[in-house]
C-alpha cells in the first residue's frame, strides 16, 4: 500500500484527494501519519493516524478509524484506491481512473475491489 498525495506548494497545504496504489499479491497493512507539517506540535501528541489493511485473497480494503487529532485536520477526506497493474498506477502522476472513490470521515470502512 503506498499512499500518493497531490503535488502542493507549500508543506502546510492541504492534501486532498490521497490516491492509495495496491500492489496486488500480497496482504499488506500500512499506517497513514499526517500532522500540520509545519512546527512541533506532533511531539505534543497534535496527529493522526490511520490504519490500512489490504486482505489479497478476497481483495478488500479496510480503511480504519481514525486515531488522534490536530488543528487544521481535514475531517472528511477522499481517498482514491488504485490496484496497480501493467497499464495502471505507475509513475508520479495520479491515476486518471482509480477503481474506486470513497469519502472518509474517520470511521473504518471495508471496502471490496473486483
Amino acid at each position: 500500500i503506498v499512499p500518493m498525495g497531490p503535488f502542493v506548494q507549500y508543506a502546510a497545504e492541504k492534501s486532498d484527494p490521497v490516491e492509495l496504489r495496491i500492489y496486488p499479491g500480497a496482504d499488506a497493512e500500512f499506517i497513514l501519519y499526517e500532522d500540520e507539517n509545519d512546527n512541533y506540535n506532533y511531539e505534543e501528541g497534535a496527529y493522526s493516524t490511520i490504519a490500512l489493511r489490504w486482505n489479497d485473497s478476497d481483495r478488500t480494503l479496510v480503511i480504519g478509524e481514525r486515531s488522534g487529532e490536530y488543528p487544521g485536520m481535514l475531517g472528511t477526506r477522499t481517498f482514491d484506491i488504485v490496484i496497480v497493474g501493467s497499464d495502471k498506477g505507475a509513475g508520479l502522476d495520479p491515476a486518471p481512473e482509480p477503481d474506486e472513490t470513497v469519502t472518509y470521515r474517520g470511521q473504518e470502512m471495508t471496502i471490496a475491489l473486483e
